[in-house]
């Protein structure tokens, strides 16, 4: 029997989020820590230091998958301190090869 729409679980939701990620996390290895983590979870999109110190973190895939993705960026490498980790939701929009470090 067919599900309705409303029996749908978000779990097969694909989303994007951006996330932007404070404190100390540029020149400890934590956009290589987040590229490995991303090339073992079903993702794609990329990562970049900023200027102003964050890191941004742009990433598709199930909803579910990314909720797990954002615990490790709100951990990181055992060098980084994460500050805080603010995460804005949007549609996919695809147009990514896999997972990529973005050098500024």
């Amino acid at each position: 029997m067919a599900e309705s729409i409303s029996q749908i679980s978000t779990d097969t939701t694909i989303r994007r989020m951006t996330v932007q990620v404070s404190g100390h996390v540029q020149g400890v290895g934590y956009r290589y820590f987040v590229r490995k983590v991303a090339i073992g979870l079903p993702l794609s999109g990329f990562i970049r230091n900023d200027a102003d110190g964050t890191v941004t973190v742009v990433a598709e895939g199930l909803e579910k998958v990314l909720n797990e993705f954002l615990e490790a960026l709100s951990e990181g490498p055992a060098q980084a301190e994460v500050d805080d980790v603010e995460v804005t939701w949007s549609m996919a929009f695809g147009g990514f090869d896999g997972f990529s470090v973005k050098l500024w």
